[in-house]
C-alpha cells in the first residue's frame, strides 16, 4: 500500500477477515470468545476508525479448507479523522496463536455503489469519457506465466477470477507483484455496463511468448474450452451451465458481449500455431462473435506481417496492433493505414500512445486520431496504458495518473475524451482548398553521427571491425576490443563518427557471457538521438531497428532473432535514410527511417443522427493561427459548441500540484446560413459540435 491506506472522515469501511484458532502458547488452547480489535492508525498511531469484534472458538465453521476450519468475521469502521498514510492495525486481546487468511479493508463509497466496487474517482473520470469498449485485463497479464494453472505464477485463466474473492487464488503476474483477482471477469464485465462500454476480453492461446512455451496440442482442448464457457458467462441465457453462474452472482440477463481477443502482443510460430483452434471452435458454436487476433508489440516486422498473415489465412475479424513510438514517429506515418486492404480484417489498435504525457504528445496524438478516424481500415482504437499509480511508474506514457485518493488527468486524456464524446455514426465527405501545404520538419537526407557498440547485458569480444565511407571509399579500422557486461551506458564503445550519405560498418561478434546480445548505434548526435541496431533486444527475442529522438524510441524494423555463444559476422549499412542489417550474411532488417512532416491542419468530420449534430474536428500543430471559413451542406445548423484545446507551451504538464495546467474550454458561437468563420489557434484541438440552438 506504498504510502499508506487512505480513509476519510465521516466514510464508512468494510472490514472483514477468515481467523482460524490454533493451539495457543505452551500447549494452552484459545477457548470461548476474545475480543478482535481493528483500526486504521495515521502516522502517529492514532486512530482514525475503529471497531471491537468478538472472535468465537468452536466447530461451526464459515469455509474448510485444507482440513482446517475458518471463520469469516466482519465489522464496519466509521473514520472520525482523515489520513493519507494509514496502516491496518488488527491486535487481539487474548492471549493465544491465530491464523488470518483474506484480510480485507474496502470502502462502502464505490462507483455506482457496488459493494467492493470500483474506486469512485478513477471509474467517474473514465465513465465521463463515454468510452465505446474497454479491453481487459489488458497487457503481458494475459499471457505471461506458468501453463500449470495450479502455480504461484500462472498464466492469467479467467475462471479462477469469479465467485467468491476469498475463492479466487492468489497469483504473482508478470511484473512482479501480487495480484489477489478481486478485480476478476465478473467484476470487468459489470464496469463495462456501468460505463456504458462494450467489453472486449482478451483470452491467452496457450503460448507464452516470453518464455516460448506452449500448452501441447493434445492439451489445447481445455485452453479452447475456456473461451468458448466465457462467450456462454457472458451472453447465455440463465438456464445454460455458465448463464446460471453469472445469474448466480447477480446478473441474470447477459452482459451482450460482440467480441473476444485471443492472445496479447504474441511473436513466433507457438501462437499462430494453436490460433486455429480456437478461431475454428468460436466460429462454429458463436458465428455472431468478432474474433480478435494480434499482431505483435510493433507497428512494422515480423510479428506484426505473421498476425495479419494468419488473420487473412483463417478469416479473423479484426486484428489487434500495439505500438509505443515518439511524436516524430506518428508525425512520420500519419497515412499508417492508407494502403491497407479495406476488405479484410479490420484494424483493432488495442494500445497505442506516443512516448510521454506533455501537450505536444496529447495534439500530436490528436492529429493522428484524426487520420485513424478517417481510416476505413481501422474499426477500434484505444489509448493504452490507461492507469498509472505515481509509486510504481514503470514507463510514460499513462491516460490518468493516481495516488491514494485523488487522480490527475494527463492533457492526453481530454484529448481522448473530446474524441469520445464527439463521435459521430457516419462518416462525412468534405474537401479543403488552400490547406494543403505539408512542412517537412527534418531536412537530414541522411543519418550522420557516430557509430557506437555497447553490450545489453552481454560479455563478450568483438574484431575485424571496418567502417567504410561508400561515397570516398575510405575505410577505418578498429583494434579488436572487449564487451563488459556493464550497466547501460557505461562500455561505450566509438568505431567512427561519419558524416555521408551512404556507409557501412562490419565487424565480429562472439557472446561468452549474458542472457542477450548487442546495442550498435549509429547516426549518435548525443545519448538522445541516434539509430539504434539492437541484436538479440527485449529478452533476446528481437533483431530491431529503433529510431531514438530526444529520448524517445520508436521501431522501424523488427525480426525475431536468439542470440548465441557462437561466431557472428555483423554488417550494417546505411544509404540516405535506407537501413539493412546482416548477420551471417543474411539480410535481417530492411527499412527506412522516415523524417516527421506536418499537414498544414489535419482534419475530420461525421455526422451524429442520433443527436442530429454535425461534428468537425481540427488539429493545427502549426505554430500560426489558422482562420478558415467552413461551409456545412445539408440540414441547415444555428448553432456552434466549440471545445477547444490551446494556448499551452508544447513541453506544458498536468501535475497533482497543477492539474488543470492543460485542460480544454468550450464556448457557444452563432451560425448563419450553414456557413461558419473560426480561427484554429496555432498548437490547437478544437471540436465544433453544430447543431440547432
Amino acid at each position: 500500500y506504498n504510502t499508506g491506506i487512505y480513509v476519510e472522515a465521516g466514510k464508512k469501511y468494510d472490514f472483514s477477515v477468515f481467523i482460524r484458532m490454533a493451539d495457543g502458547i505452551a500447549g494452552s488452547k484459545v477457548t470461548g470468545s476474545g475480543i478482535l480489535l481493528v483500526s486504521v492508525e495515521d502516522e502517529h498511531g492514532v486512530a482514525c476508525a475503529e471497531e471491537r469484534i468478538t472472535v468465537q472458538s468452536g466447530n461451526d465453521c464459515t469455509v474448510e479448507a485444507d482440513n482446517k476450519i475458518w471463520r469469516k468475521y466482519e465489522a464496519v469502521l466509521a473514520a472520525d479523522r482523515t489520513t493519507y498514510c494509514g496502516r491496518l492495525v488488527i491486535r487481539f486481546a487474548r492471549t493465544g496463536i491465530y491464523e488470518l487468511d483474506m484480510v480485507s479493508l474496502f470502502p462502502q463509497d464505490t462507483f455506482m455503489g457496488r459493494k467492493n466496487g470500483m474506486r469512485k474517482d478513477i471509474a467517474q473520470a473514465l465513465k465521463e469519457m463515454k468510452p465505446k469498449f474497454m479491453r481487459f485485463p489488458g497487457e503481458c497479464l494475459t499471457h505471461d506465466g506458468s501453463l500449470n494453472d495450479r502455480d504461484r505464477n500462472s498464466m492469467y485463466r479467467w475462471e479462477r477470477t469469479i465467485g467468491a474473492v476469498e475463492e479466487r487464488p492468489s497469483w504473482r503476474n508478470n511484473w512482479g507483484y501480487n495480484q489477489t483477482l478481486g478485480l476478476g471477469f465478473y467484476e470487468y464485465f459489470c464496469f463495462c455496463e456501468d460505463i456504458g462500454a462494450k467489453p472486449l476480453p482478451v483470452l491467452p492461446g496457450g503460448f507464452n511468448p516470453h518464455k516460448g512455451e506452449g500448452v501441447p496440442l493434445s492439451e489445447l482442448g481445455a485452453w479452447v474450452q475456456e473461451a468458448l464457457d466465457l462467450i456462454e458467462f457472458a451472453n447465455g441465457a440463465a438456464d445454460t451451465t455458465w448463464g446460471k453462474i453469472r445469474a448466480k452472482l447477480g446478473h441474470a440477463a447477459p452482459f451482450g458481449m460482440e467480441y473476444i481477443g485471443i492472445g496479447n502482443e504474441e511473436i513466433g510460430e507457438g501462437f499462430f500455431e494453436r490460433y486455429p483452434y480456437f478461431h475454428k471452435a468460436i466460429r462454429e458454436k458463436y458465428p455472431e462473435i468478432k474474433i480478435i487476433n494480434t499482431a505483435g508489440p510493433f507497428a512494422v516486422g515480423e510479428g506484426y506481417e505473421a498476425g495479419w498473415s494468419c488473420a487473412k489465412q483463417y478469416g479473423s475479424d479484426l486484428v489487434d496492433e500495439h505500438y509505443y513510438s515518439s511524436p516524430e514517429w506518428f508525425l512520420a506515418n500519419m497515412h499508417h493505414y492508407e494502403d491497407y486492404d479495406a476488405d479484410g480484417p479490420k484494424v483493432f489498435l488495442g494500445e497505442y500512445a506516443s512516448w510521454g504525457n506533455t501537450y505536444y504528445n496529447a495534439i500530436v496524438e490528436a492529429a493522428y486520431m484524426t487520420h485513424l478516424e478517417r481510416s476505413r481500415a481501422v474499426s477500434l482504437a484505444c489509448y493504452a496504458p490507461m492507469l498509472c499509480n505515481v509509486d510504481y511508474v514503470n514507463w510514460q506514457p499513462d491516460m490518468l495518473w493516481f495516488n491514494n485518493h485523488e487522480i490527475m488527468k494527463t492533457p492526453n486524456y481530454y484529448v481522448q475524451k473530446m474524441f469520445m464524446t464527439n463521435q459521430g455514426t457516419d462518416a462525412v465527405r468534405f474537401s479543403m482548398e488552400n490547406l494543403g501545404e505539408v512542412i517537412a520538419l527534418n531536412d537530414n537526407e541522411n543519418i550522420a553521427g557516430q557509430i557506437v557498440i555497447e553490450g545489453n547485458d552481454v560479455a563478450g569480444r568483438i574484431w575485424d571491425v571496418r567502417v567504410t565511407d561508400e561515397e570516398t571509399g575510405k575505410i577505418t579500422t578498429v583494434p579488436d576490443f572487449a564487451v563488459e557486461r556493464v550497466s547501460p551506458g557505461k562500455d561505450l564503445h566509438v568505431l567512427a563518427d561519419i558524416d555521408s550519405n551512404a556507409y557501412s560498418c562490419e565487424f565480429r561478434f562472439r557472446r561468452t557471457e549474458g542472457r542477450k546480445g548487442l546495442k550498435i548505434f549509429f547516426g549518435r548526435t548525443d545519448e538522445k538521438n541516434h539509430l539504434q541496431w539492437e541484436f538479440g533486444g527485449w529478452d533476446n527475442w528481437d533483431c530491431n531497428i529503433t529510431s531514438v529522438v530526444n529520448g524517445r524510441g520508436s521501431a522501424i524494423s523488427h525480426r525475431i532473432f536468439h542470440v548465441e555463444d557462437i561466431d557472428y559476422r555483423l554488417r550494417l549499412e546505411v544509404n540516405g535514410r535506407h537501413i539493412r542489417t546482416y548477420v551471417n550474411g543474411v539480410l535481417y532488417n530492411d527499412t527506412v527511417d522516415r523524417l516527421p512532416e506536418l499537414e498544414e491542419l489535419y482534419v475530420t468530420a461525421s455526422v451524429d443522427r442520433q443527436e442530429n449534430r454535425t461534428i468537425v474536428k481540427a488539429v493545427n500543430l502549426t505554430g500560426e493561427a489558422k482562420t478558415v471559413e467552413l461551409w456545412l451542406h445539408g440540414t441547415l445548423r444555428s448553432k456552434a459548441v466549440i471545445t477547444t484545446l490551446s494556448g499551452c507551451r508544447l513541453t506544458d504538464v498536468n501535475s497533482f500540484e497543477k492539474k488543470e495546467c492543460v485542460v480544454p474550454e468550450e464556448t457557444v458561437a452563432e451560425v448563419k446560413d450553414n456557413a461558419f468563420t473560426y480561427e484554429f489557434k496555432p498548437h490547437s484541438v478544437t471540436v465544433i459540435s453544430f447543431g440547432e440552438s
